[in-house]
């Protein structure tokens, strides 16, 4: 298929937007805000496919729970919002064990727990392969768009990301990881991969940003979607004062992979990126005049996961 994620999303908006006032933000964001004459509403969803997303041979079934939800809670955050509740569909081949079935329940109420967050549905078929498809609902004041980024702005993120790409990078091309030192860094990659470790308390923090959005596509292509009306300029030796920017390098160096194709093309970390002044995290760039992302510093084009091509 010859086409990219964002043009599918820009072809389905084009079907689905409708105007109604009770829709404050629509497809286009990490999540949708409604509101109601007594509260506003963020929604959001995602799903995880069996053999793109997760394996059954890499990842434990609580690590899968774990992974997708999330996936969800780090976009309300991402919006400002604080997450209520989570509802859940699936398909199963049917020959999964209940004992499996029910490690996988487990992981996403261990994700879900740690936000005092309740699953109150959802719906379970059968199907070819294992697919999940989870919907995250919250409260939310005033939303955190992802095009609010003003001129001036300084750029930060919550985290390093690239840890998840790394652990994919290992298992994709089974790496012996015992002759691969230090251990911790290893450890932290495959963890990050199978079951990422959010802190869902940074996104808190940065609630005074005029801009954010999870990292969950990649560095370069969340900061494109942000990028509205403004260009974003990152700067690699700012991102190289980030105190794990040495360890995932000597990792990359192991394994002969670029380490920017981690960094700023690999996904799944759900860290958080934001603009603003003044804000918490790691400064990487700043917000210019003019359109686009500009990674200075590094001259091949990092390359990474898409959906389609």
């Amino acid at each position: 298929m010859e086409f990219s994620e964002s043009e599918v999303i820009a072809e389905l908006s084009k079907i689905f937007t409708r105007h109604d006032s009770r829709v404050l933000v629509g497809i286009g964001d990490d999540a949708a805000v409604i509101t109601s004459p007594l509260q506003k509403s963020v929604i959001t969803t995602d799903m995880a496919v069996e053999g793109v997303h997760f394996r059954r041979e890499w990842s434990t079934p609580v690590e899968i729970g774990q992974k997708i939800t999330a996936a969800n809670l780090a976009d309300v955050y991402a919006m400002g919002a604080t997450p209520e509740h989570l509802v859940v569909a699936i398909s199963l081949t049917g020959h999964e064990s209940m004992a499996w079935i029910k490690e996988l329940a487990h992981g996403i109420e261990m994700e879900a727990r740690s936000c005092d967050v309740l699953v109150i549905g959802g719906d379970i078929v059968r199907g070819p392969i294992i697919t999940i498809s989870m919907t995250a609902i919250g409260q939310i004041d005033k939303p955190i768009l992802r095009s609010g980024a003003k001129v001036g702005d300084q750029i930060v993120v919550s985290n390093l990301p690239g840890w998840s790409a790394a652990g994919l990078f290992l298992l994709r091309h089974n790496i012996n990881v015992s002759a691969l030192q230090p251990a911790r860094c290893v450890e932290r990659a495959l963890a990050q991969f199978r079951a990422p470790s959010v802190q869902y308390s940074d996104a808190i923090a940065l609630r005074s940003a005029h801009a954010m959005c999870d990292i969950s596509d990649g560095l370069l292509i969340q900061a494109e979607q942000m990028a509205s009306d403004t260009k974003f300029v990152l700067n690699s030796d700012l991102i190289r004062l980030h105190p794990d920017f040495a360890d995932l390098t000597g990792l990359a160096a192991q394994v002969g992979a670029d380490v920017w194709d981690w960094i700023a093309a690999g996904g799944e970390d759900h860290a958080f990126l934001a603009t603003g002044v003044d804000i918490p995290g790691y400064v990487i760039g700043a917000v210019e005049q003019g359109s686009g992302v500009e990674l200075q510093g590094v001259e091949k084009r990092p390359r990474g996961f898409t959906h389609f091509i």
